[in-house]
């Protein structure tokens, strides 16, 4: 799907767009005037962390539910946990930001990366480790993804990096190709189907 086709959320549509169009999230990080799409900017991100902001369009999150869109190895540990009746919880930190619902479908569809299985990020990766390889250029993203509801999040700021960890899964909307979620989208908007 075109991503000029995706209903965008009206704080989306107010968000600055690259030479092609697409809306730059708030995370994002800019170079002579281009934003660099796949890299985060590290105090955009504490600056949400901290605000309580969302990482795609940048505005303020109510209390309560948080969203993120999840790559194959958690989208399925989180799918084992679910189907094995126990709870998920990940210890791990990441460095991706939580975002609102309607942001984190949207940016499922119209992020390649995370719309697609086959999809890879560009090849210039900035010094991957153990944490990040999963979120650099490069990586391909897996068979399966998802967009998740957490009842909340925690968060560290360090010198280099925004770290957070996710707790209690409330929603989980698997998607092999993220454009399943075009009606959940539409729904949130409370765009006509």
């Amino acid at each position: 799907m075109r991503f000029d086709a995706v209903p965008k959320p009206p704080p989306v549509e107010a968000r600055p767009r690259d030479e092609r169009g697409y809306p730059v999230p708030a995370i994002t990080p800019w170079l002579d005037e281009r934003p660099q799409f796949a890299l985060t900017d590290h105090e955009r991100s504490a600056d949400c962390a901290r605000q309580r902001l969302c990482s795609v369009c940048g505005t303020r999150m109510p209390r309560g539910t948080v969203w993120r869109v999840v790559g194959a190895a958690e989208a399925e540990a989180i799918a084992d946990a679910r189907a094995a009746a126990r709870p998920y919880r990940n210890l791990a930190p990441t460095t991706e930001g939580p975002g609102h619902r309607a942001c984190m479908l949207y940016a499922s569809m119209v992020c390649p990366y995370l719309a697609r299985p086959n999809a890879r990020r560009g090849t210039d990766a900035e010094r991957p480790d153990d944490m990040t390889a999963h979120v650099v250029r490069g990586a391909v993203r897996g068979v399966l993804g998802a967009v998740v509801g957490f009842a909340e999040y925690e968060f560290a700021v360090t010198g280099a990096r925004t770290l957070f960890r996710f707790l209690d899964v409330v929603e989980f909307l698997p998607h092999e190709t993220a454009d399943t979620h075009l009606a959940a989208l539409r729904a949130e908007l409370g765009s006509p189907a």
